[in-house]
């Protein structure tokens, strides 16, 4: 049987919020298996169970540049180690900057970014000076460069979420509004073709679990399931979603009146999926004490 330490528990119990003890119990029922356990959790308690996924754990800022047709543009975020950071203006100027050198070069990869010449140096020194002028560690994580089918739109809430969307037809007030609500609704993909298998396998598992859980028949499981993947489903597609300015029609039907259509799109939420680096302050002057 695996061992199940103390840190694998508050790790647990730091994505899900359930109780200490039940985080435990998890964990050994799912043989240290933290996704596993995480899955066992939801079955008990319901959604609140799954809030790692959302939790932004770094800071920075997002950085976006359209060409003024509307045919290139890219997408970048910058990750620094304080928000106090992520709110300077050298900073941001950064973030834009280089999110226009990406729109207009299209380079492969972060490497290749590091690379093109930025303020007659390069994104790698300039980057390299503002470390030196902030004193923080300063990266950029990762971008989205394209080239439109339509015309791209893009909409930055509070400096931490950022969308790019390429919208074909319709107009600017359409463009605005979709990238909008992507900010706000959050899909995973543009339809059900999209999504993760492995997100929609675990979405069926939970289902079948609560559903023997409530005693349900066992010839019934995988109709609950289905149509507990299909809400799923229906939730975390754009084209699926309730319009966040008027719920009475879809995204789809909303395009579809205005003669319009997703191309393709991309959201980024500044610090997803980065783990930060909490500091225990009394424990470090404790162990400096015993020195």
């Amino acid at each position: 049987m695996a061992e199940i330490t103390a840190s694998m528990v508050k790790e647990l119990r730091e994505r899900t919020d359930a109780p200490m003890m039940d985080c435990k119990k998890a964990l050994t029922e799912a043989e240290g298996d933290m996704t596993r356990a995480e899955e066992i959790l939801r079955v008990r308690f319901g959604n609140k169970a799954s809030k790692a996924a959302g939790r932004v754990a770094a800071e920075g800022s997002v950085g976006i540049s359209i060409s003024a047709d509307g045919k290139t543009g890219a997408m970048v975020e910058v990750n620094s180690e304080t928000d106090f950071c992520a709110k300077n203006e050298e900073f941001l100027a950064f973030a834009r900057d280089l999110a226009t050198v990406i729109a207009e070069k299209q380079p492969a990869d972060i490497a290749a970014a590091a690379a093109l010449p930025l303020r007659d140096s390069t994104v790698e020194d300039v980057r390299a000076q503002l470390v030196g002028k902030i004193g923080e560690n300063i990266t950029p994580r990762r971008f989205v460069a394209l080239q439109a089918q339509g015309k791209l739109a893009s909409y930055v809430h509070g400096g931490k979420i950022g969308v790019l969307v390429d919208l074909v037809g319709g107009d600017d007030a359409l463009a605005k509004d979709v990238a909008m609500h992507i900010a706000a609704a959050k899909p995973k993909s543009l339809d059900a073709s999209g999504v993760d298998q492995a997100l929609i396998e675990a979405e069926r598992r939970v289902a079948i679990e609560k559903a023997k859980e409530a005693g349900k028949p066992e010839a019934m499981l995988e109709k609950i399931a289905d149509g507990t993947v299909q809400k799923f489903l229906k939730e975390v597609t754009l084209l699926s979603q309730p319009f966040v300015k008027d719920d009475k029609v879809t995204i789809e039907q909303l395009l579809k009146s205005n003669g319009a259509s997703v191309a393709s799109f991309t959201m980024y939420v500044v610090g997803e999926g980065i783990e930060k680096v909490v500091t225990d302050f009394a424990a470090e002057v404790a162990a400096a004490a015993k020195v």
